[in-house]
């Protein structure tokens, strides 16, 4: 029987230099996109999928992270008090019970293989998730949810993929294509930030992995990759070359990039435009900016 996944990794280690001087005080994963912060997006989503256990990579710098899971008492009873109830059980979602969350620090930045791997004591010879907040994902169905229960047929190891334009190749790990089953494809190998002309495909990995613990092994090589760092998608890879294959699936739903400024802006617009509390108001004063700039041309 497959065993199932119930850990996952949060590599949130990066300094978020893209959004100096905001994140000089505040980790980026706790930016607000709407009204969430990017990480209780990717909490929820790891949530829905049947996640039980949640690790932190995270360095120096990373406190309010930390706090942001914690219990505040103070404020659960004045809201309690003044009968807010609803704000309360907001409140009652952003809470991790003891034993559930960990964190792990990652002292040296060598890559996303690096820091997925500062995790190994944890993950054990368990399957696990890998998720990365800064890419957020709307969907009917969250995205973890559908891979795993993908991987419940596949087994192997499964990263999530998405058709982008040819010349954005060089920004993402893509896949080599063995054979393409529609939703799944298996894989030949994986390429990480081709250039244009030299990509396998235009089926791109985005931030949310399942994987075997022989991953762990790969990454114990500390082989260096792209950019002089330790890449995740090499150990992926190299599992093919061992007998285990590697899967993309490809997810329903929209990604939004909140590593970038106007990534996070666009899904900031979308997020807000899908709340009924919000979408009048905004719709209206976006038809409004719409308006005064076609006049003014």
């Amino acid at each position: 029987m497959r065993r199932k996944v119930t850990k996952a990794i949060f590599p949130v280690a990066g300094l978020g230099t893209r959004f100096l001087p905001a994140t000089k005080s505040v980790p980026k994963e706790i930016m607000t996109l709407v009204d969430r912060p990017l990480v209780q997006y990717a909490i929820d989503e790891a949530r829905a999928a049947g996640i039980k256990e949640f690790i932190f990579v995270t360095s120096r710098g990373k406190g309010a992270l930390e706090d942001y899971f914690d219990h505040a008492p103070v404020l659960e009873q004045e809201l309690r008090k003044k009968g807010k109830d609803e704000l309360l059980s907001v409140l009652k979602n952003t809470n991790m019970e003891s034993g559930a969350i960990a964190y792990i620090r990652q002292h040296q930045a060598l890559g996303l293989g690096h820091a997925v791997w500062c995790a190994r004591r944890l993950i054990g010879n368990e399957p696990f998730a890998v998720m990365l907040p800064d890419d957020v994902i709307a969907a009917d169905k969250p995205c973890l949810q559908q891979m795993v229960e993908a991987y419940e047929e596949t087994g192997g190891n499964m990263v999530a993929a998405m058709e982008v334009a040819p010349e954005k190749t060089s920004s993402y790990g893509v896949l080599d294509v063995k054979e393409d089953m529609g939703k799944v494809v298996s894989a030949n190998g994986m390429v990480e930030k081709p250039k244009a002309e030299d990509a396998p495909s235009n089926l791109a990995v985005i931030g949310r992995y399942i994987l075997s613990p022989s991953v762990m092994r790969n990454l114990q090589q500390k082989k260096k990759g792209a950019g002089g760092e330790i890449q995740l998608t090499d150990a992926i890879a190299q599992d093919i070359g061992q007998g285990e294959p590697v899967y993309g699936y490809r997810f329903d739903g929209k990604r939004f990039d909140c590593g970038s400024k106007a990534g996070f802006l666009r899904a900031t617009v979308a997020f807000a435009l899908a709340r009924e509390d919000l979408r009048d108001d905004l719709m209206a004063y976006v038809n409004q900016i719409a308006l005064n700039a076609n006049a003014a041309e």
